[in-house]
């Protein structure tokens, strides 16, 4: 049986992810400290404090792909563009960068697809924080496990 002291340690490993809008890799310091401080009171508290990290590593390596392939397709739209800006003082200034190409579009959709991730990845730490409110262990999708 687990109490409910059990229960609350590992709610807030998983809330702790939040502390990222607050402090710098809050999302992986939080989980860190709080499940290292009491990964031996209880199994439960460890197999979350584990989701939890687990978790928010495959965030970071995810969303640094996403960004390594989505940041070169804005640069080489940018750089194509450069050679039509025509500046004449402050009274004249105009900007022709032309017709949207193809790659702006693919950039663009690793964009929102950036966006919709974040979104779902708050809603899957909510989630995972409720079952652990109820006792149960939560197994992030998609997660790869380096602590096992």
């Amino acid at each position: 049986m687990i109490d409910n002291h059990h229960k609350n340690l590992a709610t807030f490993i998983h809330l702790s992810t939040f502390s990222r809008f607050i402090i710098p890799f809050g999302n992986f310091i939080g989980p860190i400290v709080l499940w290292a401080a009491n990964k031996d009171k209880s199994e439960f508290i460890d197999q979350n404090g584990k989701q939890a990290i687990n978790f928010q590593i495959s965030i970071l390596l995810y969303a640094i792909i996403i960004g390594t392939i989505s940041v070169p397709f804005f640069i080489f739209k940018l750089f194509r563009g450069l050679d039509v800006i025509d500046f004449h003082g402050f009274n004249n200034f105009h900007i022709n960068i032309g017709e949207p190409s193809p790659l702006l579009y693919i950039g663009g959709g690793l964009g929102a697809l950036a966006v919709l991730a974040f979104i779902i990845e708050l809603a899957l730490i909510v989630k995972a924080s409720l079952s652990a409110r109820d006792g149960d262990v939560y197994k992030y999708p998609l997660t790869i496990n380096f602590l096992k």
